[in-house]
């Protein structure tokens, strides 16, 4: 990995954002609010992801200091009427969009906090890798609210609503130990490592084509959620996208003569 450049983006103030190479690194940087999320923050995240630039093949989302995120911050709630509340959760729903829906794949590397809004963050992301110090929960029905940034729609998606429903009836704590086994990251890695693992795999994940990417982010998760029928349409569909591009003829063409390595245990 090269040397880390500041991406050439506008100037953000609670965000620490640097380019290495292909792969962009989003710092949320409020540590000594545990990265609560505010509605600035909220705001800078998703002019980040709406213009990424050109050369970003992957994205890796953590928090600076010793937590992912406590959530919202709810010192923006004590005045909020019923309108103004559904604004803020349209607005939250709107920038998550975009980290799910992104044009490249997003890694999110996770320690100590990852509670509320922040897991609702973290779900967002299509990978999401634990250090030992990260703790999932759902205070919300303990503070008399309910989620609002997409957690109701994302997270039953990883952990089923079962679980879901016990976090925020009676205030769960999931370890990241628990965590890892139960869907809510892919990868529990060492102390202090996540980001590593996180900017690994970033790398890894940038080196694919580009429209493989592509059809695994926008493609699979609709064929998942479609009829049977449907499905296979749309995977063959996509399947013959993907071959006829000049890129993945290329790599064929490598692996056939003997250019790339076969696939092996790790």
């Amino acid at each position: 990995m090269g040397n880390a450049d500041t991406a050439p983006a506008h100037a953000f103030a609670l965000l620490q954002i640097e380019q290495r190479g292909a792969v962009l690194t989003v710092g949320l940087n409020r540590p000594a609010k545990r990265n609560a999320l505010n509605d600035a923050i909220i705001q800078e995240i998703g002019d980040c992801f709406a213009g990424l630039p050109d050369d970003v093949r992957a994205v890796v989302i953590h928090g600076l200091g010793d937590n992912f995120s406590s959530g919202l911050d709810l010192s923006e709630l004590r005045e909020r009427d019923a309108t103004e509340g559904l604004v803020h959760s349209q607005t939250w729903h709107r920038v998550f969009d975009r980290i799910q829906y992104c044009r490249v794949p997003v890694v999110a590397a996770l320690k100590g906090a990852v509670i509320g809004g922040g897991l609702e963050l973290a779900c967002a992301a299509h990978i999401r890798v634990a250090e030992p110090s990260a703790y999932f929960a759902l205070p919300e029905g303990q503070r008399g609210i309910f989620v609002g940034g997409g957690g109701s729609v994302r997270l039953p998606r990883l952990i089923g609503v079962a679980r879901m429903m016990d976090m925020m009836l009676t205030g769960r704590v999931y370890s990241a130990t628990e965590g890892s086994a139960y869907g809510f990251a892919q990868y529990l890695v060492d102390a202090d490592t996540a980001l590593a693992k996180a900017l690994e795999l970033a790398e890894k994940i940038a080196s694919n084509a580009p429209l493989t990417n592509f059809a695994v982010l926008q493609a699979l998760p609709l064929i998942a959620e479609a009829n049977p029928q449907t499905g296979l349409l749309m995977e063959s569909l996509m399947a013959t996208v993907a071959q006829s591009d000049q890129e993945a003829k290329r790599r064929i063409r490598a692996f056939l003569d003997h250019k790339t390595a076969k696939v092996k245990p790790t």
